[in-house]
Order: C-alpha cells, then sequence, then structure tokens
C-alpha cells in the first residue's frame, strides 16, 4: 500500500493481529500491520509490548471500523446451535 493509512485497530499479540486481519481481509479491505519485532522472536505481549497496530487506506478506513464495531456488539455471532442470528436472510 502506497497511500496513507489510518490505524484501525491495535491487537494484543500475532494472534489476534491475525484474526483481525482475516476478518478484514474477508470483507474485502486490505489490511497492513505494524508492530514491534518482540511479538515474534520472544512472543511477548506484557504491557503493550508486542502490540500489533492493524493499519487500512485511509478510504476503507470508516468501513473497516463499522466492520469492527458491528464484530464487537455481536452482529457476527452464531448461536450455540450453530444457526445464523435472526433477521439474516442470507439463510
Amino acid at each position: 500500500m502506497d497511500q496513507p493509512l489510518q490505524c484501525v485497530f491495535v491487537a494484543n499479540g500475532e494472534l489476534h493481529a491475525q484474526q483481525v486481519r482475516a476478518f478484514l481481509e474477508a470483507a474485502g479491505v486490505s489490511t497492513v500491520e505494524r508492530g514491534e519485532a518482540l511479538r515474534n522472536t520472544h512472543g511477548l505481549t506484557l504491557d503493550g509490548l508486542g502490540s500489533v497496530g492493524i493499519f487500512v487506506a485511509d478510504e476503507d478506513a470508516e468501513e473497516a471500523r463499522a466492520l469492527l464495531s458491528s464484530a464487537d456488539a455481536g452482529g457476527f455471532r452464531v448461536d450455540e446451535a450453530g444457526d445464523a442470528p435472526e433477521g439474516d436472510s442470507k439463510s
């Protein structure tokens, strides 16, 4: 990405970062991650060490934040029976 980027999420470690990146990428939002090298060499995730910033292009920032907010609010959860949430017309 050679365009201006905005940080839309700060993950606590590499695993968390990869989950968030996969979620955004699946929705069509290209991402870049930036963080301390210590997270890869030592697996540190203590007190900000090992944190990973998830960045997207300026034009995708609003969509990415909306997707993340919706996910945080439970908009993408599946109930225990494995069914889609009520009101989801995709099934």
